[in-house]
């Protein structure tokens, strides 16, 4: 195993050593653990570099050649890089890489296309849309008229017929598609249509599976969408952030909405990662991972079925799964906790049409972003479902330790950094 902790460490362990501690901590539990969130991932060593270097110095408020600092003209190179690769990656008119998240990005994408008591609609939180879709205790709730759609109760695919007559209905001024806990691909195509039919703006927020998009592993939103809105840090495996791809004719309006509308000096470290990243995205040995996520996710929903769990919709076609997993008696909050015991990170999760509350939950949302990258495959898939059957089972420590210790002799065989 490796010994890298990133950039300039062992200044950080003079200086502060508690720090220090806390970081090495941290890249043993990734490393000793099986890293199984759907919205996480491990960034190369140049990315972490980029992101621990001195850009991190830089205030940069504006853009390239428009800031409103001098000393830009190294940091305007690094942003430069960035917008170029990801107009070349995904074959967009614009793209600003500004963002400290996704929900910074989404943020400028209401305030690009909306006023307050607009109507919008997005996918329901209860069956797998994000916060800044919707929810009342977001902004997006809070601010905006938002008319929810949902997945059919016979197959737990989006109900595009209910999507069209609540368009027709209610004439929202942007539909966003995207989710944070939908195992399925999206149609595109038929939500252009709707969005063509009552004159919406067409919203994409793919931060979950843009990294797939990215590696050629399923078909992109960017042809179709007015603008698309992602992170960078899941399958995508860049920094923390975020970034919106548009149309040109909405160029000038996203780039408003960023800065000077809700967001000051962009984090010029970050950008750099985010260039760094992309740059990698466009590598064979990238599509050949992005794929293998979806093969993985798929071989580990089949191995949790065969343990007498219930893949939503049927399985999935991206890189996370969504379990019912009633029949073993157990809620996801009590899953959740008796693998973290095992040495398995994961979540609970809200299925769709749950009898539970969001905190307790009938399911749980396992990824294999983290996994892939690592190196695993589908008969570690197999070993995995096996552990979290195993984990969620008992309530016993002992066996719990003694899951643990499996675990950590699987991770142990799979470094995060190497060499």
């Amino acid at each position: 195993m490796s010994t890298y902790y990133g950039p300039d460490f062992d200044a950080l362990s003079k200086q502060d050593p508690e720090i220090a501690a806390v970081l090495l901590s941290e890249m043993t539990r990734q490393q000793k653990n099986l890293q199984l969130i759907a919205s996480e991932n491990f960034t190369s060593r140049a990315v972490l570099a980029a992101i621990g270097s001195t850009l991190s110095n830089k205030y940069a408020e504006g853009y390239p050649g428009k800031r409103y600092y001098g000393g830009c003209e190294e940091v305007d190179k690094a942003e430069n890089l960035a917008i170029e690769r990801a107009k070349s990656l995904f074959g967009a008119d614009h793209a600003n890489v500004q963002p400290h998240s996704g929900a910074s990005a989404n943020i400028a994408i209401y305030q690009a296309f909306t006023k307050p008591g607009d109507t919008v609609m997005a996918m329901s939180l209860a069956h797998g849309g994000h916060l800044t879709h919707g929810s009342p205790v977001n902004f997006s709730g809070k601010w905006f008229n938002i008319e929810s759609y949902g997945v059919r109760s016979d197959n737990e695919l989006i109900d595009y017929d209910e999507l069209r007559d609540k368009a027709i209905a209610t004439k929202p001024k942007m539909i966003c598609s995207g989710a944070t806990a939908y195992p399925s691909l999206i149609d595109f195509e038929k939500v252009r249509a709707i969005c063509d039919e009552v004159g919406a703006i067409m919203w994409v927020d793919a931060a979950h599976f843009i990294g797939l998009v990215a590696g050629k592993a399923i078909p992109s939103p960017v042809p179709y969408a007015d603008v698309v809105s992602f992170t960078t840090h899941k399958v995508l495996r860049g920094p923390r952030g975020g970034m919106i791809l548009a149309k040109a004719e909405h160029a000038a309006a996203i780039d408003k909405s960023i800065f000077p509308g809700m967001q000051g000096g962009p984090i010029m470290s970050a950008v750099a990662g985010k260039a760094v990243a992309l740059a990698e995205c466009a590598t064979p040995a990238y599509q050949k991972y992005a794929k293998d996520v979806i093969v993985n996710a798929q071989a580990l929903a089949k191995a949790l079925e065969a343990e007498g769990m219930r893949a939503v919709s049927g399985g999935t076609q991206t890189h996370l799964a969504l379990m019912d997993i009633r029949s073993t008696g157990v809620t996801g909050k009590v899953a959740d906790e008796r693998c973290g015991a095992a040495g398995i990170v994961m979540n609970k999760n809200s299925i769709p049409n749950d009898p539970e509350k969001p905190g307790i939950t009938s399911g749980i949302r396992v990824g294999t972003p983290s996994t892939t990258t690592q190196g695993m495959g589908v008969e570690e898939m197999k070993q995995i479902a096996t552990l979290i059957a195993r984990a969620i089972a008992t309530d016993d420590a002992s066996a719990h330790s003694a899951i643990k210790s499996e675990v950590h002799a699987l991770t142990s065989r799979f470094p995060i950094y190497q060499g």
